[in-house]
């Protein structure tokens, strides 16, 4: 996918030139996180997994935890599939995802069963109402996962509040300066928090999905998931092992950077403005205007 329509995708919501200033905003590296408690699957059946999905949603952000939980691999219990899948719409009419995927959800917001598990992916959300049935579905569900700018929803609907969160690195002093009641835990690759867990950019999903299999069975039955998928990522056994980007890019005159993002960008046919003598380039229209409304707080986060 192209980075700059993921970023187009996380500031569908409302993510106008009006921010709050960087400076003062709770951003950290991921230091040790304490262990996230286990969840209790239940005495018999499978655990209901509910994906949030409307336009643009991206498919790997969706489509690795759908097939972690699909594939889901555990012991005793005679045949019967540890987690039950299904999509879920604001209405009954096809998704497009991003790409072009068509998905006919397999419920709406209106008669969805009730999940244990939520997974929301980078999407457009522009319906009230869906982020209503999020916060509702939440309070009973287990647990509530976000894949990259899919946090940005979970922090719209409010679930992040006072809370500990991670989402796409390109997209980290958006959601600091939008959040600002939310820590963002640079370098984590996914921060558990009670029943809200958020996962950083496309295949970490796929290893928060490893960890909720782990949470609910165990170690061995999500080193087993991993073996049948093939997947050999570490990920899932350390939360902060995208410690790479916890540092920030350094932009240079001969090899410019987004100040909003960090994408490389060619200055030669990118846009720019000029801040106290200095020239910025940018990887979208979109960027460039948060940056010219207030300058100052990109600059104070620049290296």
């Amino acid at each position: 996918m192209k980075r700059r329509e993921l970023f187009r995708i996380s500031t569908a919501m409302g993510l106008g030139a009006a921010l709050p200033a960087l400076a003062g905003t709770k951003v950290q590296q991921a230091g040790a996180p304490a262990p996230a408690a286990p969840l209790k699957p239940p005495p018999e059946g499978s655990i209901p997994v509910a994906f949030l999905l409307s336009d643009n949603a991206v498919v790997i952000d969706f489509g690795g935890p759908w097939e972690v939980f699909a594939n889901a691999s555990v012991q005793g219990r005679s045949g019967e599939a540890a987690f039950q899948l299904y999509t879920v719409g604001a209405t009954a009419a096809p998704v497009t995802a991003y790409g072009g995927m068509k998905i006919v959800p397999n419920y709406t917001i209106a008669n969805a069963p009730p999940p244990k598990v939520i997974v929301v992916p980078a999407q457009t959300v522009s319906d009230p109402a869906v982020l209503e049935w999020l916060r509702q579905a939440s309070r009973t569900a287990d647990l509530t996962m976000s894949v990259c700018t899919g946090a940005f929803i979970l922090a719209h609907a409010g679930l992040l509040d006072g809370k500990s969160a991670v989402t796409h690195h390109g997209a980290f002093k958006e959601f600091a300066m939008k959040f600002p009641s939310v820590t963002l835990k640079r370098g984590a690759r996914f921060v558990e928090e009670g029943n809200i867990a958020t996962a950083g950019g496309l295949s970490s999903g796929i290893d928060l999905a490893l960890r909720v299999v782990e949470r609910y069975f165990g170690r061995a039955a999500a080193s087993n998931t991993a073996y049948v998928m093939e997947y050999q990522g570490q990920g899932w056994l350390d939360p902060n092992s995208n410690s790479l980007y916890a540092r920030t890019r350094a932009s240079t005159e001969q090899h410019p950077l987004c100040p909003v993002c960090e994408m490389d960008v060619d200055k030669s046919a990118s846009l720019s403005t000029t801040y106290r003598k200095r020239n910025y380039y940018f990887c979208m229209e979109a960027h460039k205007k948060l940056f010219d409304a207030n300058p100052a707080s990109f600059i104070a986060s620049l290296p």
